[in-house]
This record gives C-alpha cells, structure tokens and sequence, in this order.
C-alpha cells in the first residue's frame, strides 16, 4: 500500500501491539500499512525477540534463532517481501551428528524427517539405532496404515509405529535441539503436516516419510540470511520506523483492562529506531485502543490474569569463538545433537556455525564460532559467566571429539531464553476479552513459519472487521 494510499484512508482506528518480538513486529506492520494507527509496547531495552543479534569476539552473531524452515515458503516469501531475499543462503550440506549415551556419535541418516527414518535398512540408520532396533521398527512399522495413525504426538505416533530405539537415539535429540521439547509435547500436524494422512495412504510410517519429502521442494529443509537472521528483525523496526508505528521500549504492562492497557510508570529504556520513545513520567500510564494484540508468548498469563499461568525454564545458549585449525575440517559437520542420557555432556546441542554457514566462516577469518544450548537447571541459571564458558569448551571437546586448549578461546558469551511451554489448545483464546487478540509462538506454534504466517492472518482479519 502507498503513503499516499494510506493517507487517503480513514485511518481512525488505533491498535495496540503488546510485546516486541518478531510477531509482534509483523502484526504491528502489516496493522500500520492498512492505516491504522498503531502503539507498539515492549518491557525489554530491544525489539525482536529470540532473532536478535550480540557481538562476541568482533563478531555480530545472531543471538537466538540462526535458522528457518523452508518448508511452505512463508518466510521466504515474507524476506522477499522485506527486500532481504537476495541474502537467503543455504547450510553447508555436511549435515550434523547425534551423540548417545555410549559415548559414540553418527552422521544422522539422510532420509529422514524429524529424525524419523525413511529407510530403515540405510546403513547409516542401522550405525544410529541399531540392527535390533531397526529390526524392530521393521515389525511395528509393517502394521496396517490406520494403526497409530490418530497419534496427535511426534513421540506418541513414533513409538506406536518405530518403538523406543527410533524415538530416543534419533527423533528425541532432533526434536529436542531444534523444538527445545520431548517428542510427546509436539504435534505431528504443526511441525510435519500430511505425515498422518501419508501414513493411511502408504501403509508404513517409513514411506510415508519418504512421501512427504518428495512433496518438499528440492534442497535443504532450513535455510538462513547472510548476516544472521537478526537481520530479519532489523528490517521490521526500519519498516515500523518507515510507517510512522509509535514504539515504547522498557514499557512493562501493568494492567489490562478490555481494551486498555496500564503500563508502569519506570519505564526508562532508550529507543531503538527513531520512532522509538520511553516513559521517564514515574506515574501509571493508560493507552487506550480498538484492539488489543497480545504477542508477549508465553507471557500472556501474567498481562491477562496480573499472574504468570506457568513456571517457564530457561534455555541457556553459550557461544565460543576460538581459533583451532583442526576445526577446520569440521570434525563433526553442522553440529551435534545429544541425546538424552548422554555420559559426560550437559550441552542438549552444539552448532559449528562457521563449519554451517559458510558466509560466517568467511567473516570469522580462520577462527571457529560455537554455539552449544542447555535446558538442565545445573547449568542455565546455576553457573557464572566463566562456570558456563569452562562447561561448554569441556562439552564442546566431548561433541566434537577433540581436546579443545582453553587458550585458544578469544572471547565467550551467553543468552538466556524462556523455555517453550506446551502448545495451548486449539481455541484457547476464545475467552479473551472483547477487542483483545493473541499472535506468537504459544498460540501459533513454534518457529518463524508458523509465526509470521499466524501474525499476517491476524492483521488481515482485524483490517477486514
């Protein structure tokens, strides 16, 4: 729509956007485009969320997601949208590795989805689960289509379908690297639409695998941006900045009211982009809307009810950028993903970013950046700075299997994010009151896909009314 499109509009109507990550980012500019006035609020000093961006070594690293699904074509279409398409880039095809309790770690196979094999007879299935476990997925895998075919679960469908070998030694340590979440607490219909319905047409689980990876486009099932998917938050506040959107960093929310909101009167944080502004009043301050947008997460409890509904962990992801020539060689390709019950690892994942995205290794110019994440409560929220530095390099020497030299470790950083909560039930927004509406991960589902497509189906639906 152009400025002058938008001018000529009636433009009365104001929205208020609670919470700045990247859905409330998209709402809030897909809301403004269409004319309306909009107010954005966010308690944090930064917009963007878990895609944002902090520099360790010299180095600006994405500080949270460094990835996208390509399936569907909903973020690519939407960094077209954004002008950032020409810097869509694709993983080093090296693939990752899985670790297990014994100590040894595999190439994870190359026909699978979501860890789950399609080919059970693949060598490189037989090296990760074994020639009993194999076997055994063969016999349940060779019942009648419909059997497990009502499983909801990742977890739920894998086990009645493949048995517990699958599940723990290949489709736990992806779901839990890449989801933050056990198997079970994952629906099979967010995360592999079709596969249930493959399942009935094919008859086996494993072809229906195969399947659905034929439907898929050809080449690499996540893509990323050079530069870092930071940059996809970044073009987002230069596009609310560009649309006049009014932004309040460090407003935290105090009360919710229909359609008005109570912010606290401390909020200080400086703006980020022009139109960003803080409130350095000290009192209480009432915004009032035509709509409401809740886009805090998991938040949402606490705006609602003046209370937080759950009790989130912590996801804490450690960062090294160290110089060793023998990484070089990316001794374990993408990355390593652990499964549970691995000995001596507390890491749940390790990254080789620069052995990943071949941009970054060019710009890290010989030196190595490692990302490795942790959900145990011993170490996100339990360690120093330093604690956690020292227990990543160990890990890291672990994963990677080599003996890494604290001295060559340039710099270390960390970054903490709340831990997913289960999907809510569908229609849980249904008792919100009149006027207010809720877009993010925890009504969406989790990753920028299922976000950004949620979030524009919201905007639109609100310009419609």
């Amino acid at each position: 729509m152009t400025e002058a499109t938008r001018s000529s509009g009636a433009a009365t109507r104001r929205a208020l956007v609670v919470g700045g990550g990247v859905a409330g980012l998209v709402v809030a500019r897909d809301l403004a485009s269409a004319g309306v006035d909009v107010v954005l609020v966010e308690a944090s000093d930064r917009l963007g969320g878990e895609v944002g961006r902090h520099v360790v070594g010299g180095l600006p690293l994405d500080a949270g997601a460094e990835s996208f699904a390509t399936r569907g074509g909903t973020v690519r279409a939407y960094l077209d949208e954004l002008g950032l398409g020409d810097d869509v880039v694709l993983p080093d095809p090296r693939g990752a590795w899985v670790q297990h309790g014994s100590g040894q770690a595999f190439p994870l196979p190359r026909t699978g989805l979501l860890g789950i094999p399609g080919d059970l007879a693949a060598d490189d299935v037989v090296a990760v689960v074994g020639a009993a476990g194999t076997a055994e997925a063969a016999r349940l895998d060779a019942a009648p289509g419909d059997v497990g075919a009502d499983e909801t679960s990742v977890g739920g469908l894998v086990r009645v379908r493949m048995g517990d070998a699958v599940l723990d030694r290949l489709v736990t340590p992806i779901i839990g690297g890449v989801h933050s979440v056990h198997p079970d607490a994952l629906s099979v219909d967010r995360v592999a639409p079709g596969l249930r319905a493959a399942l009935r047409r094919e008859g086996s689980l494993a072809a229906a695998v195969l399947s659905v990876r034929a439907l898929a486009p050809a080449g690499s099932a996540v893509a990323g941006l050079r530069g870092g998917m930071a940059s996809l938050a970044e073009a987002l506040v230069a596009e609310l900045d560009r649309l006049g959107v009014e932004v309040r960093l460090g407003a935290h929310v105090a009360a919710l009211d229909g359609r008005s909101v109570t912010l606290n009167g401390d909020a200080a944080a400086a703006g980020q982009g022009a139109a960003a502004t803080s409130s350095t009043s000290g009192a209480p301050e009432r915004l009032e809307a035509d709509v409401v947008v809740l886009a805090v997460g998991d938040g949402a409890g606490r705006v609602l009810t003046g209370r937080a509904a759950h009790a989130a962990g912590l996801i804490t992801l450690a960062t090294l950028v160290l110089r060793d020539p023998r990484l070089d060689a990316a001794p374990r390709g993408t990355g390593v993903l652990v499964a549970p019950g691995a000995d001596g690892v507390r890491a749940k994942a390790l990254t080789h970013a620069t052995a990943k995205w071949p941009w970054l290794a060019e710009r890290a110019a010989g030196r190595h950046v490692l990302r490795l994440s942790y959900d145990s409560p011993a170490v996100t929220g339990a360690t120093t700075d330093d604690e956690l530095r020292s227990t990543a390099l160990a890990d890291a020497s672990v994963l990677l299997g080599l003996t890494l030299d604290p001295a060559t470790v340039e710099d270390a950083a960390r970054v903490e994010w709340s831990a997913p909560l289960p999907q809510e039930a569908a229609g849980a927004s249904s008792s919100l009151p009149d006027g207010v509406v809720r877009v993010g991960g925890a009504v969406a589902g989790r990753g920028l896909a299922a976000v950004i497509a949620h979030a524009r189906r919201v905007a639109a639906e609100l310009v419609a009314r």
